[in-house]
């Protein structure tokens, strides 16, 4: 299968006419409402088409191998041996409620392998058909490229089971030395993380073996190259891999921090790290204030830095509808002066998203949820998908249109086709979107426990009936929601064709009494933008007589 290019490191970002980056949520299950683990992804490219992918589980024969290519462009990069039995993978989690997340945050050059064979997509994915908790994915994915090397730059990664959650980071070792240099943490059950495009882990605690794995070179490596000459006591990661620049702190770990000062009152003294202005990092992991659900997490996922120094939403740069977006790149020159446009957790191109949940005290095929959804985080739905599905929903099967194909039965196309509308008129269409959003998600909530009850009766005697159950679920959500959401473009486009706003009446369009539309509301512009607009033209559109 070829996939598309995600994430690529901080340095391209920077001189790239486009943006790639991603944002993962670690949120432990004594942090969570119910006692969920939980971690989020938002896949994020110019070029990535919103599909959902699934690998049934499967037995092979010894000496079979698997053909390996890099998850961005597709390139063949060899071939590996394949193991006698793989588990079943839907998305980004298997059927043990194993969920794996990235975010690329590139570090030092030099150390790309251009000869490694596993590429941190394909680490994933082949991880998940492999693994079955989030200790055996971090020894699957260091033996696989101790033994086939590591294709990709500097990777973080969010590794969660129903009990445990971890981050581990990971870069090469350079052209001729393969493998990969790595350390993992786990993320304490009270605490939540975060990670978006820049290494996060500091010093690391070398004598707790059970809440910290990382490679016996992970120091030495470092001293060898002449990136660190300190005690093993100080040695950061971080700051050796992937020292900060601007961008790591204004792009990256500004989301970071957007996350943390949303459920953390004491966060908010790191907003001059945020804006780049200081260096001293913020921790790993923090406390929040309340336990999160299913839904906070979601909502956090959506967020633009609404109400901070950082809110997009009122300078020119968010048009006459304050619309949180900004076209690429993200940095630009006006006479000499870089200049640079947020880069905030949700936006515009993203392929696809999710909130993985984990359950301890259910059974993997009912415990373990992806709730999934395509396009711009801020305006997709969430759907649940259970872990051990069998079948995908028609309207996210890979095939099901491409990135330069447009169909009209896929859910990325329709969605895509209503965000765009959006753009464009956002202070008002977002109103619309997120009634319609909120409606859905809500309705998949409240059917939950009944789903759960009746797939856990048929448990009891057929696994494989239960899953069949939950399959055709949550196939039927995605079928209906998306039909929902096509319904939704075509009611924008009436309401707010040609710059007016239709009335309504009764969820209806208002009539006159003889049956006729009335005559649409023209609002025209606001008080702020006629002076902005004065402003800057003087007496142009002064009337005269």
């Amino acid at each position: 299968m070829t996939k598309k290019l995600v994430c690529l490191s901080i340095a391209f970002l920077l001189l790239s006419s486009y943006a790639f980056s991603c944002t993962n949520f670690l949120i432990g299950k004594k942090a969570s409402k119910d006692g969920s683990t939980f971690i989020s992804y938002s896949a994020d490219s110019y070029s990535l088409y919103g599909e959902l992918y699934h690998w049934s589980a499967a037995n092979y024969k010894k000496g079979e191998k698997l053909k390996v290519y890099e998850w961005d462009t597709g390139k063949y990069l060899g071939e590996i041996p394949q193991v006698s039995q793989t588990y079943n993978v839907i998305g980004n989690m298997n059927e043990h409620q194993l969920a794996i997340g990235e975010t690329t945050f590139g570090g030092r050059e030099e150390l790309s392998d251009s000869t490694g064979i596993m590429d941190y997509g394909s680490l994933i994915y082949i991880t998940l058909q492999r693994a079955k908790t989030a200790r055996e994915a971090i020894k699957t994915m260091t033996d696989l490229v101790k033994e086939h090397g590591y294709f990709s730059s500097g990777e973080s990664f969010s590794i969660a089971d129903p009990n445990e959650v971890w981050i581990m980071e990971m870069i090469g070792k350079g052209l001729g030395n393969k493998g990969a240099v790595w350390v993992a943490i786990r993320i304490p059950d009270d605490c939540v993380s975060a990670h978006a495009n820049q290494a996060r882990i500091q010093q690391i605690p070398l004598d707790d073996k059970e809440n910290c794995m990382y490679s016996p070179d992970v120091i030495s490596f470092a001293r060898e190259k002449g990136y660190y000459k300190g005690t093993d006591k100080d040695f950061s990661f971080a700051k050796a891999y992937a020292p900060l620049d601007f961008g790591a702190l204004r792009f990256c770990e500004a989301r970071v921090w957007s996350f943390f000062n949303q459920i953390n009152n004491d966060m908010a003294k790191y907003v001059t790290y945020a804006l780049g202005q200081t260096t001293d990092p913020m921790p790993l992991y923090i406390k929040p204030d309340e336990k999160l659900s299913i839904s906070n997490v979601q909502r956090y996922m959506r967020d633009h830095y609404e109400d901070t120094p950082l809110d997009l939403r009122f300078d020119s740069g968010g048009g006459l509808f304050g619309a949180p977006y900004r076209l690429s790149p993200l940095q630009w020159e006006v006479d000499s002066v870089m200049y640079c446009n947020e880069r905030p957790i949700a936006t515009q191109q993203t392929g696809f998203s999710f909130v993985a949940q984990m359950r301890s005290w259910l059974p993997n095929a009912i415990g373990g949820i992806l709730w999934f959804g395509v396009d711009d985080a801020a305006q997709t739905v969430y759907y649940p998908v259970y872990c051990a599905n069998n079948a995908t929903p028609e309207e996210m099967r890979v095939g099901n249109g491409d990135f330069t194909t447009y169909s009209g039965t896929s859910a990325f196309w329709i969605h895509n086709m209503v965000s765009n509308m959006v753009y464009n008129r956002y202070s008002d269409m977002i109103i619309d979107v997120q009634s319609l959003q909120g409606k859905l998600e809500t309705s998949f909530l409240g059917k939950q426990s009944k789903v759960e009850k009746e797939a856990l009766a048929l448990y009891q005697s057929s696994s494989e009936k239960a899953i069949d159950y939950l399959t055709n679920y949550s196939n039927t959500q995605v079928s209906e929601g998306v039909a929902q959401w096509k319904k939704l473009g075509e009611y924008l486009l009436v309401k707010y064709m040609d710059g007016g706003i239709k009335i309504e009446e009764n969820g209806q369009f208002k009539r006159n009494e003889h049956g006729n539309p009335i005559y649409p509301k023209r609002p025209g512009y606001t008080e702020e933008q006629r002076r902005k607009i004065v402003e800057e033209t003087g007496d142009k559109y002064k009337v005269l007589f």
